[in-house]
């Protein structure tokens, strides 16, 4: 799931750089979504570390404290490993995808019921 890439390329002074991925589903609204970070560990003035989640370019919340429904603004939201989302679309689709087969159907008899066979389950047998 993470990924650590060298102190190469490194920016804003981050010491390292470590990537992760997730998926997220919302269970308001049933959206799901993939999203992969760089994470990225920097130390301040004060020699103490803290971390940024970069997405897309872009310094976001982390995605463990609050993560938050684009749909439907929902914050009751399931994370799981990376790809789940992407499975379980794949699996809609090849589901989707398949050719319908015909079922004959066999006509049900009719069958007139007495209250005797109803109540069969129920009488003791004699000892």
């Amino acid at each position: 799931m993470s990924e650590i890439t060298g102190r190469t390329g490194l920016r804003n002074g981050a010491t390292a750089v470590v990537n992760e991925a997730y998926s997220f589903a919302c269970m308001r609204c049933g959206h799901g979504w993939e999203q992969s970070y760089e994470i990225e560990h920097h130390v301040d003035g004060a020699g103490h570390e803290f971390v940024l989640y970069v997405a897309d370019g872009r310094v976001v919340p982390s995605p463990l404290s609050r993560p938050t429904c684009a749909q439907c603004g929902g914050h009751v939201v399931r994370i799981m490993r990376p790809g789940r989302v992407s499975s379980a679309r794949n699996a809609a689709r090849r589901h989707e995808r398949r050719p319908t087969v015909e079922v004959p159907t066999v006509p049900r008899q009719r069958r007139h019921w007495q209250l005797s066979d109803l109540l069969h389950p129920f009488h003791r047998r004699a000892s």
